[in-house]
């Protein structure tokens, strides 16, 4: 990968101002596998300046023009769909299979689901029938900062990019450090459909160095970042003395609700949900509440789920799951295992320490806890590991107290053969989104949260108004 170093400003490949090297550390093997170099401030501000130089023109190319480049970034995206793969695969750990299907398959997904909705979309609309003279005009929003997370590399960028190309953004894209290489193999991408110079820049860059710079930054008219909380209520306090535009898509603790009617795949179905990814994704299924009359049951059948899972190297084929991605985020995770039995939590499955035969590589067991209270931290705090929490519960309005009864409200999970049962769930639920055993949300549907999880939606016809401007104007005449 030659761009390896450098960074994508106003249509070419640049050397950093000041080379900054940074390791990016393979997380199957704990060895180096590429070295970036961290941006500067000089290196933002010339990122800004070129996409603020090159937004008016972009703004104004025709809607046609700009699909046309859509789809050529969705064939050149398929193009290097290998590379994409084998990129993550290497960065954050995702295993080759899961890589090439979910992780580069969210990409295609998000890109052919924004196709399909700019294709409708109208800038330009009447206020309604009564007021024939008023017309709503839809406007980019103008430089706009993407801040994007490790765990699903792919998906973060293009729900974010795509969209924000679509209605005439420009913008500049900081991925996260320790997952960078598929951000640079997407930057080429975005190069090779020959965008006009300044449309996309890419910096790489830390949080406090790049991200605060961007965040802050008086020609920035929006950030869109996706990771943390705690990152994101940073971002959204250094953005506040420029009153710019803050969408963030932040943390989750998912709540499952196994109703005694559930299917007999429920259980299993929710378990390997919440292992997926190694459990670093922000929408999983962490909490799972189950009816008291099936609890027993259920323990033992997440418990045999969790125990058959296997964990293994990234670039191994197959079904298991891989390391978790840093160091950093190994330790937190033995911490909260740790925190778990030590608040009283019974421990079924995985636990402490790597599982057997792997002694290098930052590889998690896959973890189920029972007996859980929903006051224990293993119940409130994120996790991002492959850590379950199983909770029992007496009746519907308890379980619906409990799933709501946190600080995050991302998505929730209901299971019940009951549909009655399962709408009421999903009208009390207080999140952005809620699926109904086991099904998934539609294309174009919007992704995002309430409270803690963040603000704003992703995806569809949301994903693109979330990068504009309403304009109102009275007194139009055609």
């Amino acid at each position: 990968m030659s761009n390896t170093k450098n960074f994508y400003i106003n249509g070419q490949w640049v050397a950093p101002s000041t080379p900054n090297d940074f390791d990016v550390i393979n997380p199957s093997n704990e060895e180096v596998c590429a070295t970036i170099s961290l941006g500067s401030e000089a290196d933002t501000n010339a990122a800004v300046a070129a996409a603020k130089a090159a937004f008016s023109a972009w703004a104004a190319v025709p809607k046609s023009d700009k699909l046309d480049f859509l789809h050529a970034v969705l064939k050149e995206y398929n193009n290097r769909a290998d590379d994409l793969a084998e990129a993550m695969s290497l960065e954050m750990g995702a295993p080759i299979d899961l890589s090439k299907t979910s992780q580069v398959g969210a990409g295609i997904w998000h890109i052919s689901n924004f196709i399909t909705a700019f294709k409708d979309f109208e800038f330009d609309r009447m206020l309604g029938a009564h007021a024939p003279n008023d017309r709503i005009l839809m406007e980019p929003i103008g430089v706009t900062a993407l801040i994007t997370p490790w765990n699903w590399p792919m998906n973060q960028v293009t729900l974010k990019c795509i969209p924000a190309m679509a209605v005439g953004c420009t913008m500049v894209l900081k991925p996260s450090k320790i997952a960078p290489l598929s951000s640079i193999v997407f930057s080429e991408i975005m190069d090779a459909v020959g965008l006009p110079a300044g449309v996309y820049n890419m910096v790489n860059g830390d949080g406090p160095g790049v991200g605060t710079q961007l965040s802050g930054h008086p020609d920035v008219d929006m950030v869109s970042f996706t990771g943390s909380t705690r990152a994101g209520a940073l971002i959204t306090k250094n953005a506040a003395d420029t009153v710019k535009r803050v969408a963030l898509e932040l943390g989750g603790k998912g709540a499952n609700i196994i109703y005694a009617d559930a299917d007999d795949k429920a259980v299993k179905r929710g378990v390997l949900h919440c292992m997926q990814n190694s459990g670093q994704s922000c929408n999983a299924p962490t909490r799972m509440l189950v009816e008291r009359s099936v609890y027993d049951a259920a323990v033992e059948t997440a418990a045999e789920v969790a125990n058959a899972i296997s964990v293994g190297p990234a670039d191994k084929e197959g079904r298991h799951i891989g390391p978790v991605v840093s160091e950093l985020q190994y330790n937190k995770i033995q911490d909260m295992i740790q925190k778990g039995i030590d608040e009283g939590a019974r421990l079924v499955a995985g636990g402490l320490g790597r599982p057997d035969g792997l002694n290098r590589g930052y590889y998690v067991r896959p973890t189920v806890f029972a007996d859980v209270s929903n006051d224990m931290t293993i119940a409130q705090q994120e996790i991002f590991g492959p850590v379950l929490s199983i909770i029992p519960f007496d009746t519907e309005e308890q379980a619906l107290e409990m799933a709501n009864d946190t600080v995050y409200g991302l998505t929730n999970y209901v299971q019940t053969t009951d549909h009655a049962k399962a709408n009421r769930a999903a009208r009390v639920l207080r999140s952005g989104m809620v699926e109904i055993n086991g099904t998934s949300r539609g294309a174009g549907a919007p992704f995002g949260g309430y409270k803690q999880s963040g603000n704003g939606r992703e995806g569809g016809v949301w994903g693109l108004d979330d990068f504009l401007e309403v304009k109102s104007v009275s007194g139009w005449v055609e």
